[in-house]
């Protein structure tokens, strides 16, 4: 007994120890800017080794630009896209999460419909939808690994709430938009806008904006099917929404 107990004050110690390096770490984000994130980490990583294989030479495309050279078009676009509550919330949008939830047993229960109509066709997963705020995916991104883990949740949870903490929205929105992934080696805004509209981040117009926006869920999807009709119609919609959104 004495040497389990031993072992989980071990355990509990390293997970303190954890916390309080995930602490300094986004601390320090206040007025250092993160060169990377454990996604881009990962990624780069699987980009090389398929490079590898293939014996192609591999892109990537990140380069870090302050708040001030993004424009405030991609900045109300994303938010009208992906967390109109952004300015609201204390990182969780308990609302949010709520509805994805209830949608994902809707479309669980419309996809078990469809397999009890048609028993020989074989079955497709319904399409999983997420009511992760923007804080709660760059918390995702910047420090965890991509598995789904409700352990990994938990952790997320508290990092999204140190993030909350530790930094203001302004400079949330500063991190996600360098940091996020817009295609196949492609991260943050100056790459995507690049990459897409040969101009810089600084210069996007509203409706090019939106589109990036748009992309965001499934950026390596859309990067190959930019005649995409879905991809226009959303667009159209963000433009609109746009107006309503006030930036931190």
């Amino acid at each position: 007994m004495r040497s389990l107990g031993r072992w989980l004050l071990w355990l509990i110690l390293a997970g303190l120890a954890l916390q309080l390096f995930f602490v300094a770490r986004i601390a320090l984000m206040v007025v250092v800017d993160p060169t990377s994130t454990a996604f881009m980490r990962s990624e780069a990583w699987r980009i090389a080794g398929a490079s590898r294989q293939s014996d192609k030479p591999w892109r990537w495309s990140h380069r870090w630009v302050p708040d001030e050279q993004i424009s405030p078009h991609l900045k109300r676009a994303v938010i009208a896209s992906e967390d109109a509550g952004f300015t609201d919330h204390g990182g969780v949008d308990w609302g949010a999460i709520e509805g994805a939830w209830q949608k994902n047993e809707r479309r669980q229960q419309q996809a078990e419909k469809r397999a009890a109509r048609q028993p020989a066709q074989p079955a497709r997963e319904p399409k999983v939808v997420g009511g992760s705020t923007i804080t709660q995916q760059l918390a995702k991104n910047l420090l965890l690994s991509g598995e789904r883990q409700l352990l990994r949740k938990g952790q997320e949870l508290v990092l999204t709430l140190m993030l909350e903490a530790l930094l203001d929205k302004r400079r949330i929105l500063e991190i996600y938009l360098n940091s996020v992934e817009w295609g196949e080696g492609i991260f943050g805004a100056e790459a995507a806008s690049l990459r897409y509209f040969n101009k810089p981040a600084s210069k996007l117009s509203p409706h090019e904006a939106a589109r990036l926006a748009v992309m965001l869920p499934s950026p390596k999807f859309f990067e190959t099917r930019q005649g995409s009709a879905y991809l226009a119609r959303r667009t159209g919609t963000i433009v609109a929404r746009m107006g309503g959104v006030t930036l931190p």
